[in-house]
């Protein structure tokens, strides 16, 4: 739930790694990321980063001190096509070092046959590449999903509440077979 565009800093990266603050981005020249000085690059981890994640840590302290059950499912979106090369997925799900929760949803994704999902594609977890989940679900030893769905199927309402409801009637399952 960032309110900010991942060109200001992607809160999904580690800061001053190469892709927290892209100069470009699929051939299109950020100009406010052309070599933006050390204030404006901590300014935008104090303003941005930073209470992003505070709220998550927040948020995952909260139900685990209350004794809630807690999965952590950070959810994403992918280009249909990224350098002119087209993506076959509908949605992928990616995983790094603990893929339980993550085999599970694909294996029923991949059962749904309507769609082509990906293991970890169009992108993969890593601790360079990723923040949220080494972080928040792999270091706290939560149960965790990654899940990326193809852009232009949740442009619009229709398929916005198709995947929420798809998600809805997988997920506890994934969870079950998991868990």
């Amino acid at each position: 739930m960032q309110p900010y565009s991942r060109l200001v800093i992607d809160c999904n990266r580690r800061p001053g790694s190469e892709t927290s603050i892209l100069a470009e981005s699929d051939g299109t020249t950020i100009p406010g990321n052309q070599q933006p000085s050390a204030d404006d690059i901590a300014m935008r981890v104090r303003e941005v980063f930073d209470p992003y994640h505070r709220k998550i840590s927040s948020h995952l302290n909260g139900r685990l001190d209350a004794g809630r059950d807690t999965v952590l499912v950070s959810l994403h979106s992918f280009t249909p096509v990224y350098a002119d090369i087209p993506r076959p997925w509908h949605a992928g799900v990616l995983y790094n070092r603990n893929p339980g929760l993550s085999l599970a949803m694909f294996k029923l994704l991949d059962a749904e046959g309507d769609i082509v999902v990906g293991n970890n594609e169009p992108y993969n977890v890593t601790d360079e590449t990723d923040y949220s989940i080494p972080v928040h679900g792999e270091q706290r030893g939560l149960l965790h999903l990654t899940l990326e769905i193809r852009q232009d199927l949740i442009a619009n309402k229709v398929g916005q509440t198709a995947w929420a409801a798809r998600l809805a009637r997988l997920l506890p399952q994934a969870v079950k077979k998991a868990g």
